[in-house]
């Protein structure tokens, strides 16, 4: 009896050690849009214990005794998190949320610092998107020691793999990225957004971008590629988007004022302010930006207004709204002849050409979380907006002005659509899945008139008075309604996959009429003959793709994806008056399929890297060539090419070689990186006549930039070499380019650039200077404005900023 108490009492006394163990699990998720958090390092009371969060953002601890217990987070992109939690008898779960870097919550305790490379990528599900298996780059401009005040976008840009970019103005008043073999003129091959909707003229039916944000006032820049185009709509391309900076969220007003002077007379002027008064948090931003330009006649102006409200009802339930108003006038020097640029490529022979361009877009957005597992989004957004071109543009670019009627084309636009969004987290067995459903609605208006304007040389605007001088008014309606889903199916702990459909119908229209003009000897119209035109084009279809994820290890992701593609004619593929160029009545949309192929880094504080392969099949595509008509005039028809095969590699890394040999000294730091494309491409099948075989236009076999960046304490300096290869600019590879200079080779250039910042309290200088070695170049050959021809790039040029932050 005495035995059986004393065992009873042994037993009592371990089985209340053993059960006085409990189990704490535990989910990280982000603040901003409660995704979970893949990768992160939970730190048990410093660091005795540690765990990493799987993809559901989920870990567990073990066999942890009643008491207070303290949790540490430490996770790329995020800012550290400490949280204490208290163990009475039982388990317990707890949820920790996580903040952006660029955000400051007093609850968020900073003990790491973020990369300073400026660029990182995606995460899996982000701010209502899935982005698991895609080739994605981000860029954060604030973190960069480059040109902002001008949108250097060969800086800005220099880190995502492959892109091709045109510089034929140093303002930064238009952006023109391409990559891949497609045609970087006004980025119209990606689906450009602000804050996730629509800034190009028309999204179908004239997708290109004559507004730019102010990189001083962006927070990120997204770049997805070509598996965008289930979730963003029918882009080769994929995705850029702008995210303009958020309201400061500790601080009732913060006030940014940059002041930038440069060469040939640049000046630009940026103020922000923002704050957070209760439940109200607010961004605005007003830049006014002038210059003289490189060449003779390329002054301009601009100005740019923004400003962003949030109202937040709760923590789950938040309400905006944001407009954007930009407008600039830029007088145009024309293109040059292969031999005049030869000759001095600061020459310029029009000084009456002008282009006007006005922007408004205001957009409303509401969010809304139900719970951890389900939220939804609408955005609602509007474009009303001009463009204005007028000058001397012949087909011979040589020949002098003769002070005739100038050619005058005026574009107005009146856009708006919806988009919403669902993104539920559910459970299939034990394991999480994400799901995407989303639908857009989007109405576009164009009214296109092209004809005669003033004989002047003042920007006037305005047509001369005369019905006979008009040459073609046309009305450009379409509609658009599209579904999409995507899900992501998480296989095991390492490995998911991600399919996704999207169905569209599209219904374009163009109405009006164009005409001939014949003039006498003397110049003056004779007559005018006008035919009346009604094409409308309504199709619908259904587009897939899959894309794959391996995570061998939290700093490490394999990756592949297959989407189909398409792209619908444009307004200008349908009808345009240009004495030099045709339309191919049988024009039809393009389509293809893109793949992508790779291995990519997640760490971001010492190194990044990025290696991949793609493919891109791109049937119908559309371009230029050359023929004679029956009268031997040289003519340039736009139609459908051919089949395209492009395929190649795009790789980049980049390492901070004196933190990783001595990663106790913060102070210093030393960053080299490396982007190199190299890209195959080929005409593989054509009906016209001398393109089968031959190379793709926009593509040059090498696109290399490199560089090295230097930091000390607040005193950063860097220095960036860009190369890119021959490239042609028409499907027969013509590399004369006569007496129009639209088509032809665009050799190979190399350039140098370097800047230099310095922080000290609330000021911070910056300088730059571009083109180092003052070379002569050129990355485009204008077909129309703001050519013809050659459009020359900036030379040597230096630039000096200082701000101050209140």
């Amino acid at each position: 009896m005495i035995r059986f108490t004393v065992f009873s009492l042994f037993f009592l006394c371990t089985g209340t050690s053993v059960l006085g163990q409990y189990r704490l699990t535990g989910t990280v998720q982000s603040r901003h849009d409660s995704t979970s958090i893949n990768g992160c390092t939970i730190y048990l009371n410093d660091g005795k214990r540690t765990a990493i969060t799987d993809k559901t953002g989920q870990f567990v601890f073990q066999n942890l005794p009643s008491g207070s217990h303290v949790l540490q987070t430490s996770c790329p992109d995020f800012k550290v998190a400490k949280q204490t939690i208290a163990i009475t008898g039982q388990d317990q779960h707890v949820i920790i949320w996580l903040n952006s870097r660029d955000e400051t919550l007093s609850e968020v305790v900073v003990t790491d610092k973020q990369s300073d490379f400026g660029f990182t990528r995606m995460r899996g599900v982000e701010s209502m998107g899935i982005y698991e298996g895609k080739k994605s780059e981000v860029i954060i401009p604030e973190q960069l020691v480059a040109n902002l005040s001008t949108n250097n976008a060969r800086q800005i840009y220099a880190r995502v793999a492959g892109l091709n970019i045109w510089e034929n103005e140093g303002a930064g008043l238009q952006l023109s990225i391409g990559g891949r073999g497609l045609d970087p003129n006004r980025s119209s091959n990606f689906n450009v957004r602000q804050n996730g909707y629509d800034i190009s003229a028309d999204a179908l039916g004239y997708p290109e971008s004559y507004y730019t944000p102010p990189t001083e006032a962006v927070g990120r820049i997204q770049v997805i590629r070509g598996a965008a185009s289930l979730q963003y709509g029918t882009q080769f391309g994929g995705l850029l988007n702008f995210v303009m900076k958020k309201p400061v969220t500790d601080r009732k007003i913060e006030l940014v004022a940059r002041q930038s002077v440069g060469s040939f007379g640049f000046y630009n002027a940026f103020t922000s302010l923002s704050g957070t008064v209760g439940k109200l948090s607010y961004y605005t931003f007003f830049q006014y930006k002038q210059g003289n330009g490189w060449r003779p006649n390329t002054h301009f102006t601009n100005y740019t207004a923004y400003a962003d409200v949030d109202y937040h009802f709760s923590e789950k339930t938040t309400l905006g709204f944001d407009i954007t108003q930009m407008s600039y006038l830029a007088q145009q020097p024309g293109g040059l002849t292969d031999e005049m640029f030869r000759a001095n490529p600061r020459q310029s022979n029009r000084e009456r050409n002008w282009f006007k361009v006005n922007w408004t877009m205001p957009a409303l957005h509401f969010d809304h979380k139900f719970n951890a597992l389900n939220e939804f989004n609408v955005r609602l957004f509007g474009l009303y907006a001009y463009r204005y071109s007028l000058g001397f543009r012949p087909n011979r670019v040589a020949s002098v002005d003769d002070n005739s009627e100038r050619d005058l084309i005026k574009g107005d636009f009146q856009n708006w659509g919806a988009e919403a969004r669902y993104l539920k987290r559910y459970y299939l067995g034990k394991k999480q899945a994400v799901l995407l459903l989303g639908s857009r609605y989007y109405h576009g208006y164009n009214h296109s008139i092209q004809g005669l304007g003033s004989t002047g040389r003042d920007a006037n605007f305005t047509f001369i008075d005369d019905k006979q001088a008009i040459s073609s008014d046309y009305q450009f309606p379409n509609r658009n309604v599209s579904v999409f889903a995507e899900n992501i199916l998480y296989v095991g702990e390492k490995l998911s996959i991600t399919p996704g459909v999207r169905f569209e119908y599209i219904h374009t229209t163009a109405d009006g009429f164009y005409g001939t003009v014949t003039r006498d000897l003397a110049g003056n119209i004779i007559s005018s003959t006008r035919t009346n035109e009604y094409r409308t084009n309504g199709r619908q279809f259904v587009i897939g793709g899959i894309g794959i994820s391996y995570k061998p290890t939290p700093q490490l992701d394999i990756y592949g994806n297959l989407s189909q593609n398409y792209r619908s004619i444009t307004f200008s593929d349908m009808r345009i008056a240009n004495p030099s160029s045709v339309i191919d009545p049988n024009l039809q949309d393009e389509k293809g399929y893109s793949l992508d192929l790779g291995i990519r880094s997640a760490q971001t504080t010492l190194y990044n890297f990025d290696v991949s392969g793609f493919y891109l099949n791109y049937n119908n595509r559309i371009g230029e060539v050359q023929f004679y008509d029956e009268n031997d005039r040289v003519l340039r028809r736009r139609g459908n090419i051919g089949q395209a095969i492009i395929m190649g590699i795009e790789s980049y890394a980049e390492a901070d070689f004196l933190r990783l040999a001595n990663p106790v000294n913060q102070d210093l730091s030393g960053v080299l990186f490396a982007n190199v494309a190299l890209i195959h491409s080929e005409y593989n099948a054509s009906e016209i006549a001398g393109v089968a075989g031959k190379q793709v236009e926009f593509v040059p076999d090498v696109n290399l930039k490199s560089g090295i960046r230097l930091g000390y304490k607040n005193l950063k300096a860097s220095f960036q070499y860009t190369y890119l290869s021959d490239q042609f600019s028409d499907a027969t590879n013509a590399r004369d380019g006569g007496v129009s200079a639209v088509i032809g080779l665009i050799p190979a250039y190399s350039i140098m650039d370097a800047s230099l910042s310095y922080q000290l309290s609330k000021f911070r200088i910056e300088t730059s200077l571009n083109n180092l070695a003052d070379r002569a170049y050129f990355t485009r050959r204008a077909t129309g404005y703001p050519g013809p021809g050659i459009l020359p790039s900036d030379g040597r040029s230096v630039y000096v900023t200082l701000q101050v932050k209140l």
